[in-house]
């Protein structure tokens, strides 16, 4: 594989414009569980924040060849729960004036109800709600973990349809469980079909035809025991389904649609796999699975992977031992990103060094907003870093803070810093700001 380092080459900056998004807890040594969202369209970005407070900024002010856009609020809104997902309904056929007035925000909530919202992209007002909890169930404890939590969202311009995937945990003693539903929306907020399980999922992707709706399942440990199944849009009935085959209650964490195609990062044996029609197995690489390392077993997440055009990119997340729950070792492809043509043949791989929580792409364009590494506590890993999904390293810019959310879209690139402090040297490093810029 061509090992390249974006560390070594000379940064092509971005220049941001940010804005504060006023206070956050900091986060620690080890990474934290998902608190803001990013999203940016062709008009806007619009980032939500942990307090449930949601903001459309102007991005217009990036046209032109700008690079420091305004940053001027269109609206705020007020999310009834933590704001931890955003997607846009840019509907194809648009206003009659050629304006952008039946677009919608999505916000995806985590907290009592599970609420999913939309916005009018113009004025912020709410078209419509929906509590995921009626589904799921309410939280049996108060704790964030229990609490309802929409994971994903996805939108198809071409028939105004919103597909979501809510879950939600409760455990009793050793006995764990999940209660999960994918949803599709119709653009008034109607509930079109339900699918629904006793599994946690964690990923959706629309096919571009509109026909498919992969869902990655994570946790299974009930009567579904299948870590990915691709639905029929129109219905949301199965169409087929596919699994590691591992032992244990862990499946996939991430899948991606190109075309006929599907390509999963598996949690069950720690390889990434790309798969045709009804999941026959094109190919599949190892990524950070099981390695020897100093005497210990040691692997690491594959936590992302991102498919278009024939080529497939994954990264890998944080070490961890398989016979102990502490370690000092670390996995040689741990917090990496790697990848791979139509073949499974390497074309380039890269250290993302910290901690990834999504993977932002448009086209050929990737965004990794990188967090703390908590084995190896370093601030120089707190970054954005873009890629060429056909020749790699493009960029990288560091935060002070962590960066914890990301998006890209056409040639804006957008991201969320939160503040963090360390356990072991007491320096608050970093604040809670949004970063915009646009890219030449």
């Amino acid at each position: 594989m061509a090992d390249t380092d974006s560390d070594v080459l000379d940064d092509r900056a971005a220049e941001f414009t940010s804005v504060s998004l006023g206070e956050i807890e900091p986060a620690r040594s080890r990474h934290m569980w998902t608190r803001s969202a990013v999203h940016a369209t062709d008009e806007l970005v619009a980032a939500g924040q942990w307090n449930g407070s949601v903001v459309a900024y102007e991005a217009g002010a990036l046209e032109g060849g700008s690079s420091a856009p305004d940053l001027e609020p269109r609206w705020t809104v007020n999310h009834p729960e933590h704001a931890v997902g955003i997607a846009s309904l840019e509907e194809a056929d648009g206003g009659d004036d050629g304006s952008d007035d039946s677009d919608a925000i999505v916000v995806a909530g985590r907290g009592e109800t599970g609420a999913i919202a939309a916005y009018d992209a113009a004025t912020g007002d709410r078209r419509w709600r929906y509590e995921t909890a009626s589904d799921v169930g309410k939280p049996v404890k108060d704790s964030v973990f229990y609490l309802p939590y929409v994971v994903a969202l996805e939108s198809d311009p071409a028939t105004g349809r919103v597909y979501a995937a809510a879950r939600r945990y409760e455990r009793d003693g050793e006995t764990r469980r999940w209660h999960s539903t994918v949803y599709a929306f119709e653009s008034d907020g109607t509930v079109r079909w339900r699918y629904e399980t006793d599994a946690s999922p964690i990923a959706l992707d629309r096919a571009d035809d509109g026909d498919r709706l992969a869902v990655g399942y994570n946790r299974c440990t009930g009567d579904h025991d299948v870590g990915l199944v691709v639905l029929e849009a129109e219905s949301g009935d199965p169409l087929w389904t596919w699994d590691p085959g591992t032992e244990g209650d862990r499946r996939v964490g991430d899948v991606s649609v190109d075309g006929e195609q599907v390509a999963v990062a598996s949690h069950g044996d720690k390889r990434g796999y790309l798969l045709g029609p009804g999941g026959a197995e094109r190919w599949r690489v190892d990524l950070a699975v099981p390695t020897d390392v100093d005497g210990e077993t040691l692997y690491a997440y594959p936590n992302h992977v991102y498919a278009n055009d024939g080529r497939v990119a994954f990264v890998t997340g944080n070490t961890y031992a398989e016979e102990s729950r502490e370690t000092e070792g670390r996995h040689p492809n741990e917090h990496r990103i790697a990848a791979f043509d139509a073949e499974g043949t390497p074309l380039w791989d890269d250290a993302v060094r910290g901690f990834v929580h999504g993977l932002a792409a448009d086209g050929d364009r990737l965004v990794a907003p990188c967090a703390q590494n908590f084995r190896v506590r370093d601030p120089d890993t707190h970054a954005v870093r873009r890629y060429d999904l056909e020749s790699g390293p493009v960029g990288r810019e560091r935060f002070d803070g962590v960066a914890t959310a990301g998006a890209v879209a056409d040639d804006t690139v957008a991201a969320i810093e939160e503040p963090v402090a360390y356990h072991d040297d007491g320096e608050t490093r970093g604040t809670y700001r949004l970063h915009v810029a646009a890219l030449e």
